[in-house]
């Protein structure tokens, strides 16, 4: 896992040198790093995440003099990769805006394509969340104050794993809650609001035809009912009325997610009622945002929270 020196670093290079040197003192005072929590097995493999919260909540025990815990608001990072590579570690640094804001974030791993096909990342996500819930009081998460977000893969994990009504079956996987009559159960999976970076919107869409990626022809894998199985992954399946606030970032030359996605998920959230927004980074390919355009972007994100979810 990357040091906080290493993040701060590379926050340096890319917000300016003064700016960034302010917040990271202040970060590096008030938040810490609990890194690789198993929070699921699947497969046999250990599912990680970390989490970066203020350090009177995840060490009040420990504390010489140690400050009240209290909930804040927690964004959920899901890393890109094309659901076939990528890694929380080397992604955590879009984390850093939400820890200058006071915020907790928690950075997921999930099972890729080379370890498991398609739905099995969507799976992992969705256990990831519930842990975050089942969890909140002890790191101080604020479970009416959810967030998640990521890009490309990790765009559309963070749509799917928001928008997925629990009848979809996926969250069969994760521990269940159990409720004051002793019945097991998981709930529709609630959320403040989804921050959605250049994610895939239609799976199907990139199976076959002018789309097709070779990412997400991997990650199904030529299972049979592919068609069936990316339907069942793609957020445009799940429009319904209890959906959260959505902002959708995405550059108009993007080749790697076609910028129609965010266009098509956009105009069928406008005609559900969604409230949403897509603001459009022009001129930028897949993620080739310049420094100017990334601060413009988190301008954009501030008053998107600041608009949707209650302080």
């Amino acid at each position: 896992m990357r040091s906080l020196l290493v993040l701060v670093i590379n926050l340096i290079l890319m917000m300016g040198a003064v700016q960034a040197r302010a917040s990271a003192i202040d970060i590096s005072s008030t938040h810490a790093i609990l890194a690789d929590e198993i929070y699921h097995r699947a497969d046999g493999i250990d599912l990680k995440l970390d989490v970066y919260a203020p350090r009177a909540n995840l060490f009040s025990d420990r504390l010489q003099h140690p400050e009240a815990k209290k909930p804040v608001p927690t964004v959920i990072y899901f890393h890109g990769g094309g659901w076939m590579g990528g890694s929380k570690d080397v992604s955590a640094l879009r984390v850093m805006p939400y820890l200058e804001k006071g915020w907790a974030a928690v950075a997921v791993q999930y099972r890729l394509g080379g370890d498991a096909l398609a739905p099995a990342a969507v799976e992992d996500t969705r256990c990831a969340a519930w842990w975050v819930k089942r969890n909140a009081e002890k790191y101080g998460f604020d479970s009416d104050r959810i967030v998640l977000t990521g890009g490309s893969a990790g765009g559309h994990l963070s749509l799917i794993t928001g928008m997925l009504t629990a009848d979809a079956g996926l969250d069969s996987r994760c521990p269940h809650i159990v409720d004051d009559s002793g019945k097991a159960d998981l709930p529709e999976l609630q959320v403040a609001a989804i921050v959605n970076w250049f994610g895939i919107t239609d799976v199907n869409d990139l199976l076959q035809g002018h789309n097709i990626k070779t990412y997400a022809v991997a990650w199904l894998g030529g299972q049979e009912n592919s068609e069936i199985i990316a339907e069942r992954v793609s957020p445009l399946t799940y429009i319904h009325k209890d959906l959260p606030p959505i902002l959708t970032l995405h550059g108009d030359k993007d080749e790697i997610v076609p910028y129609s996605h965010a266009l098509r998920l956009h105009k069928a959230l406008e005609r559900n009622g969604t409230p949403n927004q897509l603001y459009t980074v022009k001129e930028a390919a897949h993620g080739q945002f310049t420094v100017e355009q990334t601060r413009a972007v988190f301008d954009v994100i501030d008053r998107f929270l600041d608009k949707h979810i209650a302080k």
